[in-house]
């Protein structure tokens, strides 16, 4: 019975020290995953959902990992049938209790240069960093993603900046 005991107050503690992080930050985030890389790609993108816990507005400014020399937030626009990656300035906004999902298509942090090839099941260590000054620290798993166009789709994709 004491070992069940010593279990659960261990349990409570991690759940309060996650808790707190999230509090602190104001903000949590859930399903951070980083694509994989076939052989000869230096470039990849990072993705996750942002919860805002807070009553004010906050924004994800910058991202900084190892595994890359350059990292930067970006969004994908639809502009004359293409689609183009554009570099946010100014960082991606999380609404006051509202949440932003960064997905392959939509807004996502790029990983520019690669510093080793990003392998399906491992994990990378992300750092984000809030306009409020605080920061967090997440662990994203390295997953395989095929990304397939509609048959008979006319979009375009425009990857001409990289």
């Amino acid at each position: 019975m004491k070992n069940h005991k010593q279990v659960f107050m261990l349990l409570a503690i991690l759940t309060l020290a996650i808790s707190t992080q999230a509090i602190a930050s104001g903000v949590s985030v859930d399903d951070a995953y980083v694509r994989a890389t076939p052989p000869g790609q230096t470039n990849s993108a990072a993705f996750m959902t942002l919860h805002n816990h807070s009553t004010e507005s906050k924004r994800l400014i910058a991202v900084e990992s190892s595994v890359a020399d350059t990292i930067e937030l970006h969004s994908h626009q639809h502009e004359n049938g293409m689609m183009k990656m554009r570099r946010i300035k100014g960082g991606i906004e999380i609404g006051p209790h509202e949440m932003t999902t960064l997905q392959p298509g939509g807004l996502h942090v790029m990983l520019i240069g690669l510093k080793k090839k990003l392998v399906p099941g491992e994990m990378v260590q992300l750092h984000l960093k809030f306009d409020d000054g605080s920061s967090q620290d997440v662990h994203a798993e390295i997953r395989k993603l095929s990304m397939k166009m509609k048959k008979g789709s006319k979009m375009k994709m425009d990857h001409s900046m990289y």
